[in-house]
């Protein structure tokens, strides 16, 4: 197996509503038919949006939860100050701050938000690593 991922799919409760918050946030979004599902182009990779119960179904499994799901989506940059500026911009668009940015024990910067479905996103400077769009294949 070649190691990649090509595309992070989140399951979301209103499609318009999370279109309307990535793209407020930057994200570039394909042009793509359809009303149902959503795909943002990122650096190396794409973003999509698909309605939470059908997605659920697609992957033949229930779709009620809540709580922490398990996972998080980590956007790093290449300062504490944007950290903050990133974390300002998302809760500007409607995420919601779930742990303030802060100095971390593995001796980074980051702090969490979660997006209009509380998908969490940990938005992070690493010091010892720095991967830019300029650093993806």
């Amino acid at each position: 197996m070649n190691p990649r991922i090509s595309m992070i799919t989140l399951g979301v409760a209103d499609i318009k509503r999370s279109i309307k918050f990535y793209s407020d946030i930057g994200f570039p979004k394909l042009d793509f038919p359809g009303e149902n599902v959503a795909f943002f182009t990122l650096n190396g990779t794409w973003l999509g949006l698909y309605g939470r119960d059908a997605l659920a179904e697609d992957a033949t499994v229930a779709a009620a939860g809540s709580g922490f799901r398990g996972v998080s989506v980590s956007h790093n940059v290449a300062s504490e100050a944007e950290v903050d500026a990133v974390i300002a911009e998302m809760l500007a668009a409607g995420a919601t701050l779930t742990k303030p940015a802060q100095k971390v024990f593995w001796g980074g910067y980051s702090g969490y938000v979660a997006d209009p479905d509380g998908h969490l996103w940990e938005i992070a400077h690493n010091p010892f690593m720095w991967v830019g769009p300029e650093d993806v294949a």
